[in-house]
């Protein structure tokens, strides 16, 4: 029996993380994991994000517990694990040894929209810019061992989401399936105890939505946190995947 795929997706917040979830999920021989690791974060930074006891109730708040959960067996008929992870999870020397067994990929947008949106629904945007320093961090460990470790971005992915998903189904080595261009409306199973705080707009959706172009005006304090991190989106921006 082939040894199952595991497939890492480390994003920011804000993003069209948990639209890929969904995307991924739809596929018949995948399996999702909704950020294992966001109770771990939330015990340690001690962040009163919204839902925090509920959060930490739901999740092992070891890191060896959710890494021994992330290797688990797949359950019958599959063969893909899908594991969507939010970077800032990741903080100080969170352990990363369990990456070197995934096949990774960066999930990016442009940091003034995902400031823009975040702090629509909590009010400590920083977070973003550790974010973008994590990617950068799991992206040069990726590249010192000669390991692929391709970037998305999300704008590419909503002008060209057949495109951009064969381009990435490519590079991870796994077959393209038509069923991740669409899926039903509607809560998931697997979706965080989070899902009613974060992700009133995914629920609504069937597949992936046009792109548009925000027009974004940024108080100065907000601005200078997405300023912090345009280097590394423009690292990963010159980076990334083409269709």
């Amino acid at each position: 029996m082939p040894d199952a795929v595991r497939i890492a997706m480390f994003s920011g917040p804000r993003n069209i993380s948990t639209t890929l979830m969904r995307s991924f999920e739809k596929r018949p021989d995948t399996v999702v994991l909704d950020e294992p690791f966001y109770a771990c974060y939330l015990n340690r930074s001690g962040a009163p994000h919204p839902m925090r006891n509920a959060i930490l109730a739901a999740q092992p708040t070891e890191w060896t517990a959710v890494i021994e959960q992330i290797k688990a067996p797949l359950p019958v008929g599959a063969s893909i694990s899908f594991q969507k992870h939010i970077a800032f999870h990741f903080m100080g020397d969170a352990p990363l040894e369990w990456t070197k067994d995934a096949r990774l990929f960066i999930l990016i947008r442009d940091p003034r929209a995902m400031v823009a949106s975040y702090k629509n629904k909590y009010d400590d945007v920083a977070p973003i810019t550790d974010s973008f320093n994590i990617q950068r961090r799991i992206y040069d460990d990726c590249l010192a061992r000669g390991k692929p470790c391709p970037i998305v971005d999300a704008s590419d992915m909503l002008l060209q989401p057949e495109a951009v998903l064969h381009a990435l189904c490519n590079a991870l080595d796994i077959p393209f399936t038509d069923e991740m261009l669409a899926w039903p409306a509607g809560r998931r199973t697997s979706d965080g105890v989070w899902a009613p705080h974060w992700y009133d707009a995914v629920e609504a959706s069937t597949g992936f939505r046009p792109h548009r172009q925000p027009d974004i005006v940024l108080p100065l304090d907000l601005e200078a946190i997405a300023n912090a991190c345009r280097p590394n989106y423009e690292f990963f921006y010159r980076n990334r995947l083409t269709a």
